[in-house]
């Protein structure tokens, strides 16, 4: 496994990052037994990172993580732990969310992470996110918030997810953010051509790509012609080196290539998946095929 930080002197964190919104009631509903050995198995690969959300689960994943890192809190110093905060989600775990919206007040930020740190049953979190940009987003005011987290030694690190460059300036200008986690990856292009990874290479802030796997296409969940498309390319690469490399890998190696030094989050929830994109860390792509896997993608050579 390798490891890197999303800025200089900032958060250090494995290269492969595990997301676990599909560990609980949203995926496969692992009890607490099974989410430790997860994550042993992971720390024994190296992977420390993990990405989680507030609204996971409605509300239920991080404290079924939780229950299961206070069965061996030993653990706690050896992971990075990652939460987002900002989306009021209808659901009958929070009935006062009468309609989904986004909130990025000071209240609701320090109330959200005061709350991921008591399900997760830990003094601290590594990384906390604003989940969505809103369109009332203030902010002084979330600058305010981070600044009283991070005093109080409750939040070490700061980030933002889904936002477009100018957002990422606009809040970057009141407070640090060593992060902007987006979707990348050959089925989904547009922070590669919109502005967002040039700006991630500008600030050296390594962005965190979500769907590194287009969500799934690549193991046989697509009729998209496009995506068909891509996946023969990789099929074709594969081939070419012996079929010794796996689709799933090909693909990771492609965005791994990227020179913003984009962190996957792996969706998986099969220790396997996980073991083969560690092994995607070492492969890498020449130019030729890198460039005709982004053809097979945009549908059409390089201007």
């Amino acid at each position: 496994m390798q490891y890197v930080s999303l800025k200089p002197d900032g958060l250090l964190c494995s290269r492969l990052v595990w997301g676990v919104m599909n560990w609980g009631v949203w995926g496969s509903q692992f009890n607490t037994q099974a989410m430790l050995s997860l994550i042993e198995q992971a720390l024994e690969l190296g992977l420390t990172t993990f990405d989680h959300a507030d609204i996971y689960g409605h509300y239920t994943t991080e404290a079924e993580f939780g229950a299961a890192l206070k069965l061996s809190p030993a653990l706690r110093p050896q992971l990075q732990l990652v939460s987002k905060c900002g989306i009021h989600l209808v659901t009958p775990n929070r009935p006062e969310n009468v309609l989904k919206s986004y909130d990025t007040s000071k209240g609701h930020i320090i109330a959200s992470a005061e709350r991921s740190l008591k399900n997760l049953h830990t003094d601290y979190l590594d990384l906390l996110l604003i989940h969505r940009p809103s369109p009332l987003m203030n902010p002084d005011e979330v600058a305010e918030a981070f600044q009283q987290l991070k005093k109080a030694g409750k939040v070490r690190y700061f980030g933002v997810s889904n936002f477009t460059p100018s957002q990422f300036l606009m809040l970057q200008s009141r407070t640090e953010l060593v992060t902007n986690q987006i979707e990348a990856s050959l089925f989904h292009l547009d922070s590669m051509f919109d502005g967002t990874l040039d700006q991630a290479i500008q600030h050296q802030s390594r962005p965190v790509a979500w769907g590194p796997l287009g969500s799934g296409q690549v193991f046989g969940k697509t009729v998209d012609p496009q995506h068909l498309k891509v996946i023969e390319a990789a099929k074709k690469i594969s081939q070419a080196h012996g079929a010794v490399w796996s689709l799933d890998q090909i693909l990771l190696a492609w965005l791994l290539q990227h020179p913003a030094g984009i962190l996957p989050v792996l969706g998986t929830t099969k220790i396997e998946r996980i073991q083969a994109a560690n092994q995607a860390l070492d492969l890498t792509l020449d130019q030729r095929e890198w460039f005709a896997l982004l053809e097979a993608a945009r549908g059409h050579e390089v201007a």
